[in-house]
């Protein structure tokens, strides 16, 4: 398949390479897609009238 390690080493680069411009494209469209529910579900406004009930 390879002829020589400079080839083998220029393919693990080159898929590493893929591998890293796919993971941050996803960060990228994680980053840029709207979270306004979990915001919401996790924001402190439904957890600020309950404070002294954790600590009971």
């Amino acid at each position: 398949m390879f002829g020589n390690d400079a080839e083998f080493l220029l393919s693990l680069h080159r898929s590493h390479a893929a591998e890293l411009r796919a993971e941050a494209a996803a960060d990228r469209l994680a980053r840029s897609l709207a979270r306004r529910h979990a915001r919401d579900w996790f924001g402190r406004r439904h957890h600020a009238g309950r404070t002294g009930d954790a600590r009971r």
